[in-house]
């Protein structure tokens, strides 16, 4: 059986965790920063997991070595 190829633009966008949850980056981090506040700042610097039991199943499906 060939490898399976990995969706390198999923690959860059999320990771897994060790006990199988799907983490990604926040957005809004890059620019006009200075309207917004220091509590949302703070709060944009925490990673997020992903919800919703279809869309982990498919992200998983194209990271198979994950």
């Amino acid at each position: 059986m060939p490898k399976l190829k990995t969706k390198k633009g999923v690959a860059k966008r999320f990771r897994l965790t060790k006990g199988g949850k799907v983490k990604y980056p926040t957005c809004g981090k890059s620019h006009l920063l200075s309207s917004k506040t220091s509590k949302r700042l703070r709060r944009l610097r925490r990673p997020k997991i992903v919800e919703g039991n279809k869309d982990i199943k498919y992200i998983k499906r194209m990271l198979p070595y994950g």
